[in-house]
């Protein structure tokens, strides 16, 4: 049943979640009439203890075992251990609900929770990047496209279209974290409500809103919502898409900090370990290295939780747990990596003015500023007659070209 070896342990964040979920049943079937005061009292106060963090040895159940069940027995036992010995798992601290509903409900809360994590770090990224176009500004370089020589172009521009591309998934991520508080809590194991007194159904929203500190509301399909976990996928897809945003601006560090001598030295960056066991003195972009790391493995578990979707049979989808707990540790690799980059590396990058500057006064960009005076079929034709060194030259000569030329 357990193969993997990832305990539920690994998680505290969803098993505080699940615990504010038990303790808001326990509440609504309380006010429904349905469970004794006494009771209500005591499930609500163990589920109080695991909320505050404690007991997470108690969880030692497989994330990935078959189905879910095994995620929801795990707490009910625990709680039940916790509340007394007139406390019983099922009839007690799991009335009106079922592993559906409940793992459903807790996981959302937690990615509710993880997305709000993302979007201060996204905003920390933002204010960092925007801070380094500003003071890099001023400096020209020369822009790259096919990883071929192009036009000048501030140095601060990578990290200004950077920030932007970052800005831009905050959007996305403000409104995945409000559609988490879109839930199934109460309509149990298919979406029918079937083992949920109508009294339970209505008081557990409100109750849940109590616990909780803020709204939470119904999904428009109960029955949708055991079908098609989809809001998972479209989450993972959402922390793929940044994680391959900051893969990308980091392999750009790489490059633009290669060298020392050799390569394109525009950038430099923090060192944070010796870069060989081989070559003394050599620093590696270990940092950006690890982004990328982070964003391959990313998209691995991604793969996994698109497909997921299509894989439900009929009424229920077996593995959104799967996808949910594959999710959750994406989000955990990408907020770590993205804390080291921004503060071990980013935070710390200085420029080369002096490369950049001969960059910016190389042949390409004066061939490509001299063109809206010349026109492009003066200047193609004279480079392919003469040679492009000759032509350079003669435009020099002239005073044409960048600034700096």
């Amino acid at each position: 049943m357990s193969f993997s070896g990832v305990p539920l342990s690994r998680f505290p964040a969803y098993i505080q979640s699940a615990a504010r979920v038990k303790k808001a049943c326990a509440l609504a079937n309380l006010r429904a009439g349905l469970l004794p005061a006494d009771k209500a009292e005591q499930i609500m106060s163990a589920c109080d203890e695991l909320a505050a963090g404690r007991h997470q040895d108690q969880f030692p159940v497989d994330v990935y075992h078959g189905g879910g069940i095994g995620l929801n027995m795990n707490l009910n036992e625990v709680i039940a251990s916790l509340a007394g010995v007139d406390i019983r798992p099922v009839d007690d601290v799991n009335m009106s609900q079922s592993t559906s509903d409940v793992c459903h409900t807790a996981l959302r809360l937690t990615l509710f929770g993880r997305l709000g994590e993302l979007d201060k770090e996204t905003a920390a990224w933002v204010e960092k990047l925007e801070e380094l176009a500003s003071a890099f500004a001023s400096v020209p370089t020369i822009a790259r496209t096919c990883l071929q020589d192009g036009m000048e172009i501030s140095a601060g521009a990578l990290f200004s279209g950077t920030a932007a591309a970052i800005r831009r998934q905050r959007e996305d991520i403000a409104l995945w974290r409000k559609r988490m508080t879109r839930v199934n809590l109460g309509w149990t194991v298919v979406g029918t409500g079937t083992g949920a007194p109508e009294s339970y159904r209505r008081e557990i929203l409100p109750a849940l809103k109590d616990v909780l500190g803020y709204e939470v509301t119904w999904r428009e399909s109960p029955l949708d919502a055991a079908e098609y976990p989809d809001d998972l996928a479209a989450v993972s897809g959402l922390t793929g898409r940044l994680a391959q945003i900051l893969a990308k601006f980091s392999r750009d560090l790489r490059l633009l900090s290669s060298g020392p001598e050799t390569g394109l030295r525009e950038l430099r960056l923090p060192a944070v370990q010796a870069g060989s066991s081989f070559f003394p003195g050599k620093v590696n972009p270990v940092i950006p290295e690890m982004m990328i790391q982070c964003a391959m493995l990313i998209e691995g578990h991604d793969g996994v939780i698109q497909r997921a979707v299509g894989l439900g049979e009929i009424h229920i989808n077996l593995w959104e747990e799967m996808m949910g707990f594959l999710l959750l540790d994406s989000m955990g690799m990408l907020l770590r990596a993205m804390v080291s980059l921004r503060e071990r590396c980013v935070a710390g990058i200085t420029i080369n003015e002096t490369v950049c500057r001969e960059y910016a006064a190389s042949r390409i960009p004066i061939i490509v500023a001299c063109k809206e005076r010349y026109g492009y079929q003066y200047l193609s034709s004279r480079i392919k007659k003469e040679g492009l060194e000759a032509v350079v030259a003669d435009l020099r000569n002239r005073g044409a070209g960048t600034e700096n030329s």
